[in-house]
């Protein structure tokens, strides 16, 4: 039985990467966005053929950009996939929201509440440069007030 979570982002998910189309263009986007939520970047160059850029908070590595490579489910780009960072606060969303759209995320939801996912749910949504679904999302303690949940949006 799992009792207790060690580096892993979740108890579902370790880390995630994905392939992109343009490593630079892509880490111009998700390394000022991802800051603004407390990662850093970890290590970047080649492995196995193929460059990189790993992203963690502290010591884990939490998400890699990769360029497409050549061998069997390396060899094509991610697209469509969508994926949600935590973040500490919603001043925390709202940061990584503007940062990500002036280093050209595309915006396709402003931070605000969600009450349609629950009530206390405190989203924003880019789509990266290759057209993936991203997210950081705050779960509050208490439901929002109206004073967080109007804020932006």
């Amino acid at each position: 039985m799992l009792t207790m979570l060690v580096g892993a982002v979740s108890e579902i998910i370790d880390h995630i990467g994905i392939r992109v189309s343009d490593l630079p263009v892509s880490r111009r986007m998700y390394e000022p966005a991802l800051v603004e939520l407390g990662f850093v970047v970890l290590s970047e160059g080649e492995f196995e053929g193929d460059a990189y850029v790993l992203f963690g908070r502290g010591d884990r590595d939490d998400f890699c950009l990769h360029t497409v490579g050549s061998k069997p489910g390396r060899d094509r780009v991610t697209t469509g996939a969508h994926f949600a960072f935590c973040a500490r606060d919603a001043d925390a969303v709202m940061r990584w929201h503007d940062a990500a759209v002036q280093h050209g995320g595309t915006d396709i939801g402003p931070p605000g509440a969600r009450p349609e996912y629950r009530d206390h749910y405190y989203a924003a949504f880019v789509l990266d440069p290759d057209g993936n679904n991203v997210e950081a999302v705050f779960h509050t303690p208490t439901p929002l007030d109206a004073e967080i949940a109007g804020s932006r949006g």
